[in-house]
């Protein structure tokens, strides 16, 4: 299975890192896109459909001789953006990673939500249409079937193959070739066939993050993952479709959209963060 080779590459890296920056580690923090249980098991995964109820946490530990903590990678990354990036200076803020799925994470009165298993922040698997298609995971209409890196490319192929998106047709070739980059080019690029493109996925992700607005009543949102790069549009069109899908939005304090910080290390610093402060 899975497991056994994750682990033999997870110890040669750890072993290598160590030889090249001639240190000896205390402790491991391992962020993982899934179930990880606080024990150290990943539950599951979706990216890595073998690794099903294994012990990596303590197996790791064996093979290493000091302690590993394996955390979610989305919560690692909201507590290195609450230490380093842009969650400083906030007690109340939700993380959400924009890649090829969704993850989240929460930071509420100051401190890192975990759960009772340290499942917390399974937010791109909420259901935002019960009667959606189906999802990799089985499941119908989840968040990040609609607002993922994922779900860019596939509107950018939608507009595309209804002669809505010219230049990125163009720039890949074919309409099966757009990607969400072809449409972050094409943004960046100022094409306004693509920034109609992001503005309909931007409603997208601020259809969930109104949820988790109403669920946590954070202040800031901080937005990570891959999709950062698109940079300021991304983040005025969540901002401008969160004012409008937020009930209740003209009688509340407006909620600061902000980019993350830390780009893809984010989830790594977490970890390791967390691994040195000793949380179980």
């Amino acid at each position: 299975g899975e497991g056994p080779v994750l682990l033999a590459k997870l110890v040669a890296m750890v072993e290598d890192l160590g030889e090249r920056n001639d240190v000896e580690f205390e402790a491991v923090g391992l962020g993982v896109a899934g179930l990880a249980h606080r024990s150290g098991v990943i539950h599951y995964s979706p990216n890595l459909p073998d690794l099903v109820e294994y012990p990596l946490g303590t197996e790791l530990a064996a093979a290493l001789g000091a302690p590993v903590s394996v955390i979610n990678d989305a919560t690692a990354g909201a507590w290195a953006e609450a230490t380093f990036g842009a969650g400083r200076g906030s007690d109340n803020f939700a993380f959400v990673a924009l890649g090829t799925g969704i993850g989240t994470g929460f930071v509420v009165d100051g401190r890192l939500i975990l759960g009772a298993n340290g499942f917390a922040g399974e937010s791109g698997h909420m259901q935002v249409r019960a009667d959606g298609p189906p999802h990799h995971t089985g499941q119908r209409g989840p968040w990040e079937y609609y607002a993922s890196g994922t779900a860019l490319g596939r509107m950018g192929r939608e507009a595309a193959a209804e002669g809505r998106f010219a230049a990125g047709l163009e720039r890949a070739g074919s309409v099966e070739a757009i990607v969400g980059f072809t449409v972050a080019d094409a943004v960046a690029a100022g094409d306004t066939d693509a920034l109609a493109v992001l503005d309909a996925f931007s409603r997208e992700v601020a259809l969930g993050v109104a949820s988790l607005v109403m669920i946590f009543d954070p202040e800031r949102i901080v937005v990570g993952g891959g999709l950062t790069d698109i940079g300021e549009p991304l983040r005025a069109g969540i901002d401008r479709w969160l004012r409008e899908l937020t009930l209740g939005a003209d009688h509340r304090p407006a909620v600061e959209v902000v980019m993350a910080e830390l780009g893809d290390h984010a989830g790594a610093l977490g970890a390791g963060l967390l691994a040195l402060e000793g949380r179980d």
